[in-house]
């Protein structure tokens, strides 16, 4: 497996793909080359020339890291290679002084061996706020 940490020549049709059947949604390659670009550190995983992992972390270099987007392929899942993403983006991470990320619910657990501890403090502002709350990921504070 080959790992690169820059965007260069990354085919973002084929990242949209794989975000698609990892399965973590339709995400626009103009999109994903904005927010990998504007990203401090990425991860992108190969099988000799196809894309089969990746995960980037926003990071202000000295506050906060978010790490943000980690998918693999269906064919190489339960392998090892999102935890070693995720390693990866803390190790680069490890300055901030709060290493955050936004977890699909069931995950929890695998995050938290990973060292991640949850957020009782966490607020968010989504732009697709009915389907956020309709898949549980936010509540309504009444």
């Amino acid at each position: 497996m080959k790992w690169i940490y820059e965007c260069e020549n990354v085919d973002w049709d084929a990242l949209s793909e794989l975000y698609k059947i990892a399965p973590l949604g339709n995400k626009d390659p103009q999109d994903l080359k904005t927010v990998f670009t504007n990203s401090r550190y990425k991860c992108f995983v190969y099988d000799d020339d196809k894309l089969i992992g990746v995960g980037r972390a926003l990071a202000d270099g000295v506050d906060v890291s978010y790490l943000a987007d980690v998918a693999i392929h269906p064919e190489y899942q339960g392998q090892g290679i999102g935890k070693a993403i995720v390693k990866k983006l803390v190790e680069f991470s490890q300055d901030h002084k709060k290493i955050i990320l936004y977890a699909s619910i069931g995950k929890e657990p695998f995050y938290a061996k990973l060292g991640f501890d949850k957020m009782n403090t966490a607020m968010a502002i989504f732009k697709n706020r009915e389907k956020v709350l309709e898949w549980g990921f936010v509540s309504e504070i009444k």
